[in-house]
């Protein structure tokens, strides 16, 4: 019998998603629970396997085709009723838990599930449809999947569903807020100027009925190339952020010498790297103290505070700049916030990190000076109010006491929303944020 397997609702605000590789093709004989295709949505890449076993008869569409949840992403040839993962049966009290359905199965699939367990769970029967990735999360944060009510397709329990169970997710509406990814490279200039200079909008993508690959494309050195997923979302993120933000760039410089100093000695004592982002991101988590409406987010007519300051950190990954969220660095001592940061930047590169890794910060910080970039005028990542862009520290001229000296200065620039932060507050904060580099003793008390 032929089955339909329909492209899952794993939370995290999915609506489509691309097909980037193939792990089978038509033909193959296939397992259950056997990764079948590499998908990417807006923030992550990630395997999907099979909610059955039997021949591959059919596949979604070829690699690049994007679809939206529901879509047909294989169809697949069964041998017979036991190759399908059974449903939950109400009427059994001694049989032990079944094999999970992955996904949606679409009409003619045999489901012998009724239509209130697919949508809750009971202490005896879990809600049936659960993607392995859900369940291996479920078993990481403690959380019972009889008790949860799905909220994805036809009552699918979702990632979301589960972080909700365990305390760790906002609700729903806030999470349906759109997520900030990356922000463009700064772009860096030998003088500073008052703001940055208007951008193109990113151009629409065209509609198409097949969601084939020519939705999006560029043409670079004479050849066609398709735009990535993610290379699409950040460039509608950017243009949200640059239409409905009025931004303003304010600039400075910090003596760094003691902050070298520092960082050697810590280095030394600890015997363990300390990063100058994680010294960067603790004088800025010590300013937000003294500036708090630096950290709130904007919703309509109110300013929301968080509870707690995180802190995301952009990095640059083959794929372009994603913006990775370190969670509590106040709590963190300077080793731990150095290696956090460093496997954080790693697995955004190699694109290993869930959904759940990216936006949410209360703040940004922006390193350009890793590529040897200066002053900037950094884009708000959306539903922010503030980013520091931190440029690579040189060698300058410096007046101290009447006498001229030479200096490691750090170049600054501070970019936030007019509509929360006044210019003279936002000079307060690069004041603040200046003064912590110039003495570490500040944070590091």
């Amino acid at each position: 019998m032929a089955r339909d397997f329909l492209l899952p609702d794993i939370g995290e605000g999915l609506t489509e998603a691309e097909i980037v590789r193939w792990l089978v093709a038509e033909g193959d004989t296939v397992e259950l629970d056997q990764s079948i295709v590499e998908i990417e949505t807006d923030k992550a890449l990630m395997e999907i396997p099979t909610p059955f076993a039997g021949v591959v008869v059919a596949l979604g569409g070829p690699e690049g085709t994007v679809l939206d949840v529901g879509q047909v992403l294989v169809t697949i040839q069964t041998a017979d009723e036991d190759a399908v993962a059974p449903s939950v049966s109400s009427s059994s009290s001694d049989r032990s838990e079944p094999a999970p359905i992955v996904g949606t199965l679409s009409e003619d699939a045999v489901d012998l599930t009724p239509r209130q367990a697919r949508v809750s769970g009971t202490p005896d029967a879990p809600a049936a449809r659960t993607l392995p990735i859900v369940r291996k999360l479920a078993k990481e944060l403690g959380v019972d999947l009889h008790s949860i009510m799905g909220t994805g397709h036809e009552g699918q329990i979702t990632r979301d569903d589960v972080r909700r169970a365990a305390g760790l997710e906002e609700d729903s509406e806030q999470s349906s807020e759109p997520e900030p990814v990356a922000e463009p490279e700064p772009v860096a200039g030998p003088e500073p100027v008052a703001g940055p200079e208007p951008v193109a909008p990113a151009e629409p993508v065209p509609a198409s009925p097949t969601n084939s690959v020519e939705v999006s494309r560029s043409t670079v050195g004479g050849e066609t190339v398709q735009v990535s997923k993610l290379r699409r979302t950040i460039a509608e993120r950017v243009s949200a952020s640059w239409r409905e933000i009025p931004h303003v760039t304010t600039f400075g410089s910090a003596d760094v010498t003691r902050l070298m100093a520092s960082r050697t000695a810590l280095k030394r004592r600890r015997n363990a790297p300390v990063s100058i982002d994680a010294m960067v991101v603790k004088a800025v988590v010590t300013a937000l103290d003294r500036h708090r409406a630096m950290a709130a987010r904007l919703d309509g007519e109110t300013l929301e505070y968080p509870e707690r300051i995180d802190i995301g950190v952009a990095v640059d990954t083959p794929d372009g700049l994603m913006i990775v969220v370190v969670e509590g660095p106040a709590v963190r001592d300077l080793v731990d916030l150095s290696a956090e940061i460093s496997r954080l930047s790693e697995a955004a590169r190699a694109r290993s990190l869930p959904a759940s890794a990216f936006g949410g910060q209360s703040f940004t910080v922006s390193n350009i000076g890793a590529v040897g970039g200066g002053y900037g005028t950094p884009i708000v990542p959306y539903g922010t109010t503030g980013i520091l862009s931190v440029g690579r520290a040189a060698e300058k001229p410096v007046a101290r006491a009447g006498r001229l000296e030479i200096a490691p200065m750090m170049p600054l620039s501070l970019s936030y929303d007019h509509r929360v932060i006044d210019g003279a507050e936002g000079r307060r904060f690069l004041a603040t944020v200046i003064e912590n580099l110039e003495e570490p003793t500040l944070f590091l008390a």
